[in-house]
C-alpha cells in the first residue's frame, strides 16, 4: 500500500530563500568579541560622580601648579623691606597671607606644591620601578628566595623611619637625598608585593608552554607577565605619591628634611607650625593643599584598584 504524502502544514516556497556562500572570514567573525580590558577599566573607573569630580580638580591643580611659575612676577623667595608687610592676614593681594618676613604663602604654596609632586612622582617611578624588576626576576628565579626573603626580612623587621631619619642625617640634605632615602626602604616591599602576584600568572598555561617551548625568561617577563600587573602598577604608584609626600613632610618636621630655604609643602608646613597660635592661617593653608592631594590620590588609587579588576566589568 502505497505511503500518501501529505504537504506539510505551513510550508514555505523554496524561491523565498537563497544559499549563504561560505565566506572563510565571516567564519572567524563568529568568535569575534569587542571587549576591550582597558575600555572597561576606563569606563568602570569614570563610573564614580565621586571619581569623576576628583580626578578633575587633581588635573586642575597638577596644571595651576606647573602653569603657576611660570606666569606669576612674585618671588616666593623675596622678603619683604617694610614690615608692614610681614605676617598680613589673606587678602585679595595675598590669598594665603603673609609669613614672618613678608613672603607671599600663596606663591609659596604652590611653587612648594610642584617640588612636592616632583618629589614623589620621582619616588614612585623609581620604587615601583625596581619593585616591579625585582619581584619579575624574584617570582621566576626560585633561587633568589634565600637572598631576597634575608634582604626583605633585615630591612622590614627594623621601622622605615629609622632608615629615613638615618639616610637622610647621614647624606647632605637634598631632593636627591630624599629619594634615595624613601626609595631604599620602599622598593622591597613593592618587589614582595609584586612578587606574590607574579607567582600566579607564571604558572598560568600560557607560561607554562612558552617555558616548555624554551621561550627566554625575558621575554616570558616583559610579554606575557609584565602587561598583566599595568593596571596593579599605575595603582600602587598613584598610591606611593601621597606616601612619599607624608613622608618629606615628616622629615621637615624633624629637621632633617629638605633644605629650610626651600619650597616644599614639608617645609611650609613646618614653619607654619611655629608660629600657628599667633598666625593659624600660615600653616593651615598649605596643610589644606597638602590634606587634598593626599586624599585625592588615596581615593583615585583604591577606586582605580576596583576598576582594574575584571570581575567589576560586568
Amino acid at each position: 500500500m502505497d505511503q500518501i504524502k501529505t504537504p506539510a502544514v505551513n510550508e514555505l516556497p523554496q524561491q523565498l530563500f537563497e544559499r549563504a556562500p561560505y565566506q572563510e572570514e565571516a567564519a572567524e567573525e563568529t568568535g569575534f568579541s569587542n571587549y576591550s580590558y582597558w575600555r572597561s577599566t576606563l569606563r568602570t573607573f569614570f563610573k564614580s560622580n565621586v571619581v569623576k569630580i576628583i580626578s578633575v580638580l587633581v588635573l586642575a591643580l597638577i596644571v595651576y601648579t606647573v602653569v603657576y611659575p611660570m606666569i606669576t612676577d612674585r618671588d616666593p623667595y623675596e622678603s619683604a623691606l617694610s614690615a608692614s608687610e610681614w605676617n598680613l592676614k589673606p587678602n585679595a593681594d595675598h590669598p594665603f597671607g603673609t609669613d614672618g618676613v613678608g613672603r607671599d604663602i600663596w606663591a609659596r604654596v604652590w611653587f612648594g606644591t610642584r617640588t612636592s609632586l616632583l618629589l614623589s612622582i620621582a619616588v614612585a617611578i623609581f620604587e615601583v620601578g625596581l619593585g616591579v624588576i625585582v619581584g619579575a626576576l624574584w617570582g621566576f628565579y626560585r633561587k633568589l628566595d634565600t637572598l631576597m626573603f634575608a634582604i626583605y626580612n633585615m630591612l622590614t623587621n627594623v621601622p622605615s623611619t629609622i632608615y629615613l631619619v638615618l639616610i637622610a642625617y647621614i647624606m647632605k640634605p637634598s631632593v636627591l637625598t630624599i629619594i634615595i632615602a624613601l626609595v631604599a626602604t620602599g622598593w622591597i616591599t613593592e618587589a614582595r608585593w609584586f612578587r606574590s602576584r607574579i607567582l600566579a600568572l607564571r604558572e598560568a598555561d600560557y607560561n607554562i608552554a612558552s617555558i616548555c617551548l624554551k621561550t627566554p625568561t625575558k621575554r616570558i617577563i616583559s610579554r606575557n607577565v609584565v602587561p598583566h600587573l599595568m593596571s596593579l602598577i599605575i595603582m600602587d604608584a598613584a598610591l606611593t605619591i601621597p606616601y612619599s609626600i607624608g613622608s618629606e613632610v615628616f622629615l621637615s618636621y624633624i629637621g632633617v628634611g629638605l633644605p629650610a630655604d626651600l619650597c616644599t609643602l614639608g617645609n611650609l608646613v613646618n614653619q607654619g607650625r611655629s608660629s600657628f597660635l599667633v598666625y593659624p592661617y600660615q600653616m593651615i593653608c598649605p596643610t589644606l593643599i597638602l590634606c587634598f592631594i593626599t586624599v585625592s590620590f588615596y581615593i583615585v588609587g583604591n577606586k582605580f584598584a576596583d576598576a582594574s579588576d575584571p570581575k567589576n566589568h560586568l
